[in-house]
């Protein structure tokens, strides 16, 4: 008797095919990917990080502003303060020029009477003039600047100036022998030195 094969059995279920050990069941279309998930991120909103971001950068942009603002004030009053000073500091020459001018005031006026009586006793006129000397002398000595013109003295060289070495018996070696242009005013307010000459060494 003659034997057909037979047919599968439709009714049967198919038979899965194996499963690699560890992978999952295949993804379904109508769920999302697997993943962390994403907050406001489907709903086209902005995520927690941007969100986060931009008030530190209006922080830091804010503090930038103040810093500009507080170094242009600080140029602004620096640059005030140094016109301030300039200002006070010519004030103050001004007041020393003029305070400087009116104390010889008088000195010029005794040279103006001087020059007025000319025609006189020749004597006079030179007393007159020595007389306005020694106040111009002491004009400057109450401003600061004394008078040197001293001879017999030990040479310094902090007060004098060498123009000539002379031979002189009666003086001892290193003294100054005579005064050619006195000098005025000490150390830092020294105006000149006296020009003198000395004695010579032996």
């Amino acid at each position: 008797m003659p034997t057909y094969p037979q047919e599968p059995d439709r009714a049967a279920p198919d038979q899965a095919e194996p499963v690699p050990e560890g992978a999952g069941p295949p993804p379904r279309g109508d769920l999302p990917p697997p993943g962390p998930p994403r907050h406001g991120v489907a709903n086209g909103e902005p995520g927690p990080d941007a969100a986060g971001r931009a008030p530190a950068e209006d922080e830091y942009t804010t503090a930038i502003q103040e810093l500009e603002d507080r170094w242009r004030r600080a140029l602004a009053d620096l640059d005030n303060l140094r016109k301030r000073h300039a200002r006070e500091l010519e004030r103050e020459r001004a007041v020393e020029r003029s305070r400087t001018a009116a104390a010889f005031l008088p000195v010029l006026d005794n040279l103006e009477l001087a020059l007025t009586h000319a025609g006189a006793d020749p004597g006079a006129i030179v007393e007159g003039i020595r007389a306005v000397r020694d106040q111009a002398v002491n004009v400057l000595e109450l401003l600061g600047y004394p008078r040197h013109a001293e001879t017999g003295v030990a040479f310094d060289p902090a007060l004098h100036e060498v123009v000539g070495i002379v031979q002189d018996p009666d003086a001892a070696p290193g003294t100054v022998v005579e005064v050619l242009r006195p000098g005025y005013g000490d150390g830092e307010r020294q105006l000149r030195p006296a020009a003198v000459t000395v004695a010579k060494r032996e």
